[in-house]
């Protein structure tokens, strides 16, 4: 069903059907009313009144910085594949799957061994790393699992050539993340830093290095990570897709800034590159300098904490125990995850589609897959409806914009073909951080494989089991794993309504992605153009700008301001996947009435699934990293602000001026 052809022949002929027609027709059950807070009205705030029940019933756990329905989901689904892992044959021969996901558990389980060893596994690498000089220092960065430092390279689609894949160069470095954590002057900002050098301190205590030189090592790390902060775009800058497309040639960076020696770089992981897209020139030749003009003392404490941090997880309980204070002060969580939870992430990452393949078979039935066809199906049509419909959009750019929409590749639940991961040797005889490096460079080595290749576009970027989704520009492809086609998102059991306001939404989104601030600048192949006219542009980019203002103005926590910009390209899906998703729902009934169940509108039940994808609750200072960090508008707001663009809501619920849920016509931002 991934050929276009096929999709195309597919939505013609089931888009006027009901999503759930089938063989035997499901008992309509309507929205759980004990996720609604009855004592808040709808019209003064949506949000606490869809999913105050569910936020009282469901208080945050101290593991936790925020727990909503995607985190609830993401347990059950993360007990299912513990229950999987648990089950594997631990006499399993050698080189399978099954032996290297079980050892992978069992070595990160084994907390004896793992405090017996302490700072064992790394001391090899520490060595090496004190006695590298200057001219080995970007080998040591290409060859050294764990060494995260300067920049980043990979290899993906060109985007002004979508069916071939180049490599890129990208800034990185940051032991904190973002480079807000190292400029911001706020006492909040402050107080992290503060904790990040107590952190580097610890680890380095913990490694072996006495008091001062542990103090130096993250005296100097952060002061370098500060100048390369300053030198860093900022996550929204990030988000204009078309400054990112700088190629150069290696021969000309290498004659240009030599100290970076990027040659040298490439055939340390045995590549021949002649070409490299730079994301940022500027920061490139602060990172040259640097290299080449900073003291070498300090490039190696830099390099030290980089190194100790990615091993940190991986090492003795106090190690883990340091990374988790680091936690605590940046995002509020109270108390850390036990030990299995941790243990489980790692296979299920490292080894993600073997475990997926074990998942998709006990968790994910046919039948699920034939009807998130049927859906994606009639979402499709119906945001086709909506562009033909545009008001400030020319035929000649809607022709486009269809042609892109029906080309749509459509992924759901698992890949036709699944990952081999028979170069990759798990050996319970080494160290579990040991076995992680050789995973890193597994990882790596198949990442630069696909250098100078075409495009693999069969190829899936999260497992099945992930409780998520995604649309990928260069491939022009919309992804549905299995993990997220489940309750709440994904019911058999549920009424249309309800199912269309949850996943539904969530697949109207991602196609919406397509057509996002950032999606829209890709064509149909996937690749970087304008297919606009200039006046289309203008028209998009003026409503787009309306909508970020309106998120601008939204106060998250104390004088702490959502960014409009940050998020305009989730906002802009948002808004899409809803209005599509009604579109569509109200396609599959053919004219005919909703029923009404439990008191509720076929409408109203669209909305309140809609919302309670999104109930949570959160802690204040998570809520200020994501406003840092997350290109996604908190989940209150996602509900609130976008709603109230939409007359139909507003029809739904009796909602009229003077309520506050209410924004003027003239307010309103409607794009897609």
């Amino acid at each position: 069903m991934r050929k276009v052809n096929n999709i195309i022949m597919l939505a013609a002929v089931v888009a006027a059907g009901s999503f759930s027609a089938c063989n035997t027709k499901p008992a309509l059950k309507g929205i759980d009313t004990a996720n609604l807070d009855t004592t808040v009205s709808p019209k003064a705030d949506f949000y606490d009144y869809a999913c105050g029940g569910w936020m009282k019933a469901n208080p945050l756990k101290p593991e936790y910085s925020r727990y909503g329905t995607f985190d609830a989901l993401g347990e059950n689904n993360r007990e299912q594949v513990r229950e999987l892992v648990l089950g594997l044959n631990r006499d399993a021969a050698k080189g399978t799957n099954e032996q290297k996901i079980a050892d992978l558990y069992d070595m990160a389980m084994d907390s004896v061994r793992l405090n017996n060893d302490g700072i064992a596994p790394a001391v090899a690498d520490l060595v090496t790393i004190s006695e590298t000089p200057r001219e080995g220092i970007v080998n040591l960065m290409a060859t050294m699992p764990g060494i995260d430092v300067f920049f980043g390279t990979g290899v993906d689609a060109d985007l002004k050539n979508s069916s071939m894949n180049t490599m890129y160069w990208g800034q990185g470095g940051l032991g904190l993340g973002d480079r807000d954590y190292y400029t911001d002057d706020s006492e909040r900002s402050q107080n992290i830093r503060k904790a990040y050098i107590t952190y580097l301190r610890t680890i380095a205590g913990l490694a072996g290095y006495s008091n001062e030189e542990a103090a130096r090592i993250a005296d100097n790390t952060l002061a370098l990570e500060t100048s390369l902060a300053q030198k860093q775009l900022t996550r929204t800058e990030q988000r204009q897709t078309e400054k990112l497309y700088n190629p150069f040639s290696v021969a000309e960076l290498v004659s240009k800034y030599p100290a970076l020696k990027l040659d040298n770089y490439f055939k340390a992981q045995n590549l021949d590159v002649d070409t490299v897209i730079v994301e940022s020139p500027a920061y490139y030749e602060f990172v040259a300098n640097t290299l080449g003009k900073t003291d070498e003392q300090v490039l190696r404490d830099y390099m030290i904490s980089s190194y100790l941090s990615s091993a940190a997880p991986y090492l003795s309980d106090d190690f883990n125990d340091a990374r988790f204070e680091l936690r605590k002060v940046m995002t509020g969580v109270e108390e850390q995850q036990p030990r299995w939870k941790r243990a489980l992430s790692v296979p299920n990452s490292i080894l993600g589609e073997a475990l997926g393949e074990l998942y998709v078979a006990k968790y994910f039935p046919e039948s699920s897959k034939e009807r998130m066809e049927t859906l994606v199906a009639n979402l499709q049509i119906a945001l086709g409806q909506h562009i033909e419909n545009l008001t400030w959009m020319s035929d000649t750019t809607k022709a486009k914009a269809l042609e892109k929409l029906n080309a749509f590749n459509v992924k759901i639940g698992y890949p036709d073909k699944w990952r081999d991961y028979s170069a990759l040797e798990i050996d319970p005889e080494l160290s579990y951080w040991n076995n992680i490096q050789r995973s890193i460079l597994f990882n790596q080595d198949f990442n630069n494989s696909q250098y100078g290749k075409p495009v693999d576009r069969e190829r899936w970027f999260m497992s099945p089991q992930t409780v998520n989704a995604y649309y990928n520009p260069t491939t022009n492809e919309i992804c549905f794993p299995a993990g997220i086609l489940q309750a709440p998102f994904f019911d058999p059991e549920l009424d249309d309504a309800c199912n269309y306001g949850a996943i539904g939404v969530v697949i109207g989104h991602e196609m919406t992605h397509g057509f996002d601030d950032q999606g829209r600048m890709y064509d149909k192949d996937g690749n970087l153009t304008n297919w606009w006219t200039s006046s289309d542009e203008e028209a998009f980019n003026e409503l787009a700008e309306k909508l970020a203002a309106q998120f601008d103005s939204i106060i998250v926590a104390g004088d702490t301001h959502a960014n409009g910009h940050l998020t305009l390209g989730e906002n802009i899906a948002d808004q899409g996947g809803l209005r599509v998703a009604l579109t569509a729902y109200l396609n599959s009934l053919n004219g005919a009435e909703g029923e009404v169940i439990d008191g509720f509108t076929p409408e109203q039940r669209f909305y309140l699934a809609y919302a309670n994808v999104w109930a949570g609750n959160i802690r204040e200072d998570e809520i200020l990293s994501r406003t840092i960090n997350d290109p996604h508008s908190l989940g209150r707001w996602r509900v609130n602000a976008t709603l109230r663009n939409l007359e139909p809501f507003f029809n739904a619920f009796d909602i009229q001026e003077g309520d506050a849920m209410y924004r003027p016509e003239a307010e309103r931002v409607i794009i897609w």
